[in-house]
C-alpha cells in the first residue's frame, strides 16, 4: 500500500484523538506557570465535543495532578474536562495499585503523587521515617532534586523497590524553546547507580496509550495522536498501532519531520491544527465512543 493509500484509510478509522499538550496545544513557560495557546487548539477540542468525539490531552509533564492541570487549561480557554486530562501519575497510579504495591517513595513536587494518594497509595519524600521502606519509587518533576533524593532512591531500590518513571523524554517544548526533562537526568543518575529496569508510564509507552484508550473506550488503533515529537507521541502511535499525527508548532520542524525514519514518521504533518478535523470519522463513532465522549463533556 502507498504512503497516500495508507493515509486515506487511517482517515476512515479515527474515531477517538490522543493530544500532546506542550508543543501541541500550548507552549507554557520553562517554570510551567504561564500558557500561551498555540493556534487551532481551543476550536479543534470544542469541534471534537461538538461532534461527540472522545479525545484525551495525555501530556508527560507530572508537575500538577490531572484536575489542577485541567482547570488551569480551562483558566486560558481550553475545554478540557477533568477525566481528559491524563499524567503520567494517573497512569502510575492505576499501575501500582494493579500490581499491590501500598507504598511509594515519590521524587518529584508535592503534585506528582497526588494522583498515587487518591488511589490509596501512601506516598513519602526524602527524609521522612521509612523512605527506603517502599515497594516503589516514581521519578517525576523535580527541579529541586539533589544528592539526597538520588541516595535515597537508590537505598530504596537496593532495598527490593521497583523504578517507575514518568517521563524518560530529554526535552520538552516551552514558549523559551526546548527545556531538560528532570525525570530524565535524575533517572539515568539512580539507573547509572543501581543498574535497576524501570517501568516508563508516559509517552512513549504503550501503557501510556492504552490506558488512554480504556478511558475514552476506543480501541487504540481507531485514535489518532496528535504531537510535535517523533520519538515520543509519534513512536508511541507507531508502536500502538494508531494514527500518528505530527504538527510543527513545538520540538520539530516541517524538513525535521520529513527526514524521519519510519518508526519516528507521522502518517501526516498538520500545517494548522484544524486539520485534524479532517480526519475524524464521526459516521464510524461507536456507541460507546459516543455515550463516554458525552459523559466527558
Amino acid at each position: 500500500m502507498s504512503a497516500l493509500a495508507a493515509a486515506a484509510a487511517a482517515r476512515t478509522g479515527v474515531r477517538g484523538v490522543v493530544f500532546d499538550v506542550d508543543g501541541t496545544l500550548l507552549l507554557s513557560n520553562r517554570s510551567l506557570g504561564s500558557y500561551e495557546l498555540l493556534p487551532g487548539a481551543i476550536e479543534v477540542l470544542s469541534a471534537l465535543k461538538a461532534r461527540h468525539v472522545p479525545f484525551a490531552l495525555l501530556t508527560n509533564g507530572s508537575n500538577y495532578p490531572p484536575a489542577e492541570q485541567a482547570a488551569r487549561l480551562r483558566g486560558v480557554g481550553l475545554p478540557v474536562d477533568d477525566e481528559q486530562m491524563v499524567t503520567p501519575s494517573s497512569i502510575a497510579a492505576d499501575y501500582l495499585a494493579g500490581r499491590g504495591i501500598r507504598r511509594a517513595l515519590v521524587l518529584g513536587s508535592a503534585g506528582v503523587g497526588q494522583a498515587l494518594r487518591d488511589a490509596g497509595i501512601e506516598t513519602v519524600h526524602t527524609g521522612e521515617a521509612g523512605a527506603t521502606e517502599v515497594g516503589s519509587v516514581f521519578v517525576g518533576w523535580h527541579p529541586q532534586c539533589g544528592m539526597k533524593d538520588i541516595e535515597t532512591a537508590c537505598q530504596a531500590i537496593w532495598g527490593g523497590a521497583e523504578l517507575c518513571v514518568a517521563s524518560d523524554v530529554p526535552f520538552f517544548a516551552t514558549a523559551q524553546g526546548r527545556t531538560i526533562g528532570y525525570s530524565f537526568a535524575i533517572t539515568a543518575a539512580i539507573r547509572r547507580l543501581t543498574r535497576a529496569p524501570m517501568t516508563l508510564t508516559g509517552k512513549p509507552s504503550l501503557r501510556a496509550l492504552r490506558f488512554v484508550a480504556r478511558r475514552l473506550e476506543v480501541p487504540a488503533r481507531s485514535l489518532a495522536v496528535v504531537g510535535d515529537d517523533p520519538i515520543v507521541e509519534i513512536l508511541m502511535a507507531r508502536r500502538g498501532g494508531a494514527t500518528a499525527l505530527a504538527v510543527t508548532t513545538g520540538m520539530t520542524r516541517r524538513e525535521e519531520w520529513e527526514r524521519q525514519v519510519r518508526a519516528h514518521a507521522p502518517d501526516a504533518i498538520l500545517a494548522d491544527l484544524r486539520e485534524l478535523l479532517d480526519w475524524i470519522d464521526i459516521t464510524g463513532t461507536a456507541p460507546r465512543a459516543r455515550a463516554a465522549a458525552r459523559r466527558l463533556s
